[in-house]
């Protein structure tokens, strides 16, 4: 069988995996000189309930998760072998330090300016050309890359000539429209991308603003997704439920997908 369609139908068949993003917790603690929560026992705790990964996004004023979090949180992944470490971040600001220093399994690209709130597109065609020194510079390192991407299939060929591994698409679209009369022509863009991801060898993640309610619905119509990352909904039910039961509940969430 050819090689790229072995991986494609490989990854069509792979179950989802979760990276709980732990910024909020951070958000949380910065607010006050204490220390509580703790970063790494809410991490520690998501792996202990079955998390696959965790990840962080350090920005540059370390409004939420700060450099002494990300080397601790180095140190707890080595205890957990098969689990990832995902920091996330843009590339041109403070991220390739953290890759360099700490060659966590994945890294990915998203083009946020300093001061930003949150997150909020992918990268555009005219920017993916000045990524391409540090997509080369992080796979030398060995770390997998993937990049933030608005669900535009045009553009999946491109990203895999950079040399990425994945893409990770901003499903924020597809949250505001889940529900409502958008929601079918939303989930047509994300599938219709995901396949033309899958075409050239590229693996699909998927994140933000995912959450209880319209997570099932997501992978249920996008194929071949291998990981969400999800942190400001996990952990706000967390805060009802506990960092065990939401990621249970998340997990449950994505194993609905899988059984009709």
């Amino acid at each position: 069988m050819n090689p790229l369609i072995a991986a494609e139908s490989s990854a069509r068949e792979a179950r989802c995996a979760l990276s709980v993003n732990v910024n909020k917790v951070a958000l949380l603690r910065n607010t006050r000189h204490l220390g509580i929560p703790s970063v790494t026992r809410a991490a520690a705790l998501c792996l202990e309930a079955g998390a696959q990964g965790i990840t962080v996004h350090p920005r540059p004023d370390e409004r939420h998760i700060r450099a002494a979090d990300v080397s601790e949180l180095a140190t707890l992944l080595k205890a957990w072998p098969q689990a990832e470490f995902n920091i996330e971040g843009n590339p041109f600001d403070n991220l390739m330090g953290f890759v360099r220093l700490y060659r966590p399994h994945q890294c990915t690209f998203v083009p946020d300016a300093p001061g930003q709130f949150t997150s909020d597109h992918g990268f555009a065609a005219a920017d993916l050309q000045r990524v391409a020194p540090h997509v080369a510079e992080a796979r030398s390192l060995g770390v997998r890359v993937s990049l933030f991407m608005d669900p535009e299939p045009g553009l999946m060929a491109a990203v895999r000539a950079l040399g990425a591994d994945r893409v990770e698409l901003y499903t924020e679209p597809y949250a505001a429209a889940h529900g409502g009369p958008e929601q079918t022509a939303q989930l047509a863009r994300y599938a219709a991308t995901a396949e033309a991801a899958l075409a050239v060898g590229l693996g699909i993640n998927a994140g933000h603003d995912l959450n209880l309610a319209n997570l099932t619905d997501f992978l249920r119509a996008v194929p071949g997704v291998l990981e969400v990352s999800i942190g400001h909904a996990l952990i706000a039910d967390a805060l009802e439920l506990g960092y065990v039961e939401a990621v249970r509940e998340y997990q449950r969430c994505i194993q609905r997908a899988y059984v009709g």
